[in-house]
């Protein structure tokens, strides 16, 4: 983000080429990597296709080609920027009409009973559901009411269903209604989550994270006893 905004500056104060270069080649390896990580993945984390997403690939195509022609694309050249504009086009909406992702295991249950267990993630034992992913809490939801609906609940799941306390487990339990009318499970008050950045039992990548719109946080559970 810097530095898009620094290569912004830099072509609007000096219109100098190479920083409209500099701009064209950042908006293009933006949109590939968004692309990447919606098919493959970057960095151990899976993109989830959202409007916002494609709104601001479709953004990065516009801007590869305005600045390549700030940048004093020769004639000659127009119909291979043409050419790439399409192919980027095209590969956005191939993602964009790909089947959506299946709800998870956590999402799935809605209207059953989803059963609380003791996991350990980061070395410390931590609320996880019955797959052993670990389960959250989000800072600006309330008692009876979750702030993660739309975007949020794709990178978020909320635990549906009426949770169930594994061995170990010891807090109250309870469940909101949903916007969408599902039923979510809350646990001491705090409705519950798993993140889509935890690809496998016994991590939380989302612990302590700030991402729509407040702070993320995984569930201590204290030792028996």
């Amino acid at each position: 983000m810097i530095a898009a905004y620094l290569l912004a500056a830099a072509v609007a104060v000096t219109g100098n080429p190479l920083a409209a270069a500099g701009g064209a080649a950042l908006a293009l390896g933006t949109l590939g990597g968004y692309l990447l990580s919606l098919r493959v993945g970057l960095f151990g984390f899976t993109e989830v296709r959202t409007a916002a997403g494609i709104a601001a690939g479709v953004v990065e195509v516009a801007a590869f080609a305005a600045l390549v022609i700030a940048a004093g694309l020769p004639r000659r050249a127009v119909p291979g920027l043409a050419g790439a504009c399409v192919v980027a086009f095209g590969l956005l909406a191939a993602d964009v009409a790909m089947p959506a992702a299946q709800p998870s295991a956590a999402a799935a249950g809605a209207g059953g009973t989803q059963k609380l267990e003791v996991g350990r993630a980061d070395g410390a034992a931590v609320l996880t559901d019955s797959r052993g992913f670990t389960l959250y809490w989000f800072a600006p939801d309330t008692a009876t009411r979750s702030a993660c609906t739309g975007t949020c609940a794709a990178y978020w799941p909320p635990l549906l269903g009426s949770p169930s306390a594994g061995p170990g487990i010891s807090g109250r339990l309870g469940t909101i209604r949903r916007p969408d009318g599902s039923m979510q499970a809350t646990f001491d008050g705090h409705p519950l989550y798993t993140y889509v950045g935890d690809t496998a039992p016994g991590v939380a990548n989302g612990n302590d994270l700030n991402l729509n719109g407040g702070l993320w946080h995984d569930i201590p559970v204290p030792p028996a006893g």
